[in-house]
C-alpha cells in the first residue's frame, strides 16, 4: 500500500490561506498523453512529519509536559505545535514554488510563512471556538472527507483507514479526525461571517474589464478538468473493472451530477481534490489526440472515455476561449474571483482582529505573534488546563451586524 501522503498533509494545521477561494494552479499538472505517457506511475510523495500528539501525564511524571507558548481563551498552543507549523510552512513553500523560485525567493517565502506561524495557529483556534459558539456541526462533512481519503488511498473501509493512520509514526486517529473537523469548522465560520458579506457588483466587474481589456487578449485556449482512472500494473480483469468505473463516472455526469464532485470521488489524478482542474491549455500544449478532441468542444463539453497508456481519461472543457479579445461573458467569473480574493484578505483580518478583542489571547514572552497579541508570562500547566475566565466572557455575538432577512444565512 502506498504511503498515506494525503493523510499526513491533512494532519498538518490548516493555514488561513487555505480558506480563501483556490486560484487556478500556476503550474499546470503533467497531463497523461496517449502517445507518450510513462509506463509506471510516479512514486508517492513522502508524508510530512506529523504533529506531536499530546498525552496526559502519568502519576510518576510532573504536571508540565509541554511548554505553552500562547493561550486563546481556555485553549493552549504548545511549542511543539508551533515548531511543527513552521516545518509545514517550509514544506508548503517548496511545494508552491515547484522549482519556479530562486533560492532567495524560496527563503523569503519560507521566512514570511514561519513568521506568521503563531498568528495562524491563534487565528484557527479563535475560529474553531467561534464555530462552537455558533453551534456549527460538521460531523457529516467529517465522515464524507474521511471516506474521500479512504477512496484516494484505496482502502475498503473506514476501519482500514483508522489502522492505516495509527500505523503512521506519531499519528493518532482521534487527533487526525479532530484536525479535519477543525479545518471544516474554520471554513464554515469564514464563509458565514466573512465571505457572505462580500459582494461584487456587476458594474464593478464591467469597470475592471474595461480598464484591463489588454489582459484579455488571448490565443485560442481551453480550460480543462479531468477524471483519470489509473490502470498501471493491473491485469486484464482489473482493467475491465476500471473501464466500468470510468463509464459509470461519465454516466453520472451526463445524468446531471457535478463533474468536480465526481472527480473528487473517482479520479486517481493529482488534481482530484481540486475537482480535477488541470488549467488552461493553448494549441500545441496537449498531445494531438487530446487536442483534436477538446478543441472541438464548447463550454462544459465532455469527452467520451478515452484510453491512454496509463488508464482511462474523461475530460470536460470548462471554457473555450476563441483567439483574440475575450468577451466580458467569457471572463466574468475570472474577474469576480480576483476581486473577491482582494476583498477577502483584509475582511478576514478585520474579522479576526475583532475576535481577538473579544477574547483572551496571551503570548509568552520571547514568542512573536504577528497579529499583535498581548505579551505576558504564561504559567505552564498540564494538557487539560484549569478553566480561566475570558476577557469579556465567551459569548455568542454577530460581528458584522444583523444580516438582511433575505440572505437566508
Amino acid at each position: 500500500m502506498r504511503n498515506l501522503a494525503i493523510i499526513a498533509a491533512l494532519f498538518a494545521a490548516l493555514p488561513l490561506a487555505a480558506q480563501e477561494p483556490t486560484p487556478p494552479p500556476t503550474q499546470k499538472p503533467t497531463l497523461e498523453k496517449p502517445d507518450d505517457a510513462p509506463a509506471t506511475p510516479p512514486a508517492a510523495a513522502v508524508p510530512a512529519k506529523p504533529a506531536p500528539v499530546k498525552r496526559a501525564p502519568t502519576s510518576s511524571e510532573g504536571k508540565v509536559i509541554e511548554e505553552i507558548v500562547a493561550r486563546v481563551n481556555n485553549e493552549v498552543i504548545t511549542r511543539s505545535e508551533l515548531e511543527h507549523s513552521k516545518v509545514t510552512a517550509e514544506e508548503d513553500a517548496k511545494q508552491d514554488c515547484q522549482n519556479r523560485c530562486t533560492p532567495e525567493q524560496l527563503k523569503q517565502i519560507t521566512e514570511d510563512s514561519q513568521k506568521n506561524a503563531l498568528r495562524n495557529l491563534i487565528d484557527q483556534s479563535l475560529l474553531v471556538q467561534r464555530a462552537k459558539d455558533m453551534s456549527i456541526s460538521v460531523e457529516p462533512d467529517v465522515i464524507k472527507q474521511l471516506d474521500q481519503i479512504r477512496i484516494e488511498n484505496k482502502l475498503d473501509s473506514l476501519e482500514a483507514l483508522e489502522k492505516a493512520v495509527e500505523s503512521q509514526p506519531g499519528l493518532n486517529w482521534e487527533d487526525f479526525k479532530n484536525n479535519i473537523r477543525n479545518g471544516l469548522l474554520t471554513k464554515k465560520v469564514i464563509s458565514s461571517e466573512v465571505g457572505s458579506h462580500i459582494s461584487i457588483p456587476k458594474d464593478e466587474v464591467q469597470k475592471y474589464y474595461e480598464a484591463h481589456k489588454q489582459d484579455f487578449i488571448r490565443p485560442e485556449q481551453v480550460a480543462l478538468r479531468s477524471i483519470e482512472i489509473n490502470t498501471a500494473g493491473k491485469d486484464e480483469a482489473e482493467v475491465a473493472e476500471l473501464k466500468k468505473k470510468a463509464d459509470t463516472a461519465l454516466k453520472r455526469i451526463k445524468d446531471g451530477e457535478d463533474f468536480g464532485e465526481i472527480a473528487k470521488r473517482y479520479s486517481d489524478g493529482a488534481t482530484a481534490k481540486q475537482g480535477g482542474y488541470l488549467g488552461i491549455y493553448k494549441r500545441g500544449e496537449l498531445s494531438k489526440q487530446l487536442e483534436d478532441v477538446v478543441f472541438t468542444l464548447k463550454k462544459n463539453g465532455l469527452t467520451e472515455v478515452m484510453e491512454t497508456k496509463q488508464g482511462f481519461l474523461v475530460m470536460q472543457v470548462l471554457e473555450h476561449y476563441d483567439e483574440g479579445q475575450q468577451s466580458l461573458a467569457k471572463v466574468e467569473n475570472e474577474i469576480m474571483d480576483k476581486l473577491y480574493g482582494e476583498r477577502m484578505e483584509p475582511a478576514l483580518r478585520d474579522y479576526l482582529k475583532t475576535l481577538r478583542e473579544q477574547s483572551y489571547v496571551v503570548v509568552k514572552p520571547g514568542y512573536q505573534d504577528a497579529a499583535g497579541g498581548s505579551n505576558s508570562e504564561i504559567q505552564e500547566v498540564s494538557a487539560t488546563p484549569e478553566v480561566t475566565k475570558t476577557k469579556r466572557g465567551h459569548k455568542k455575538f454577530l460581528l458584522f451586524g444583523k444580516r438582511p432577512a433575505d440572505t437566508g444565512d
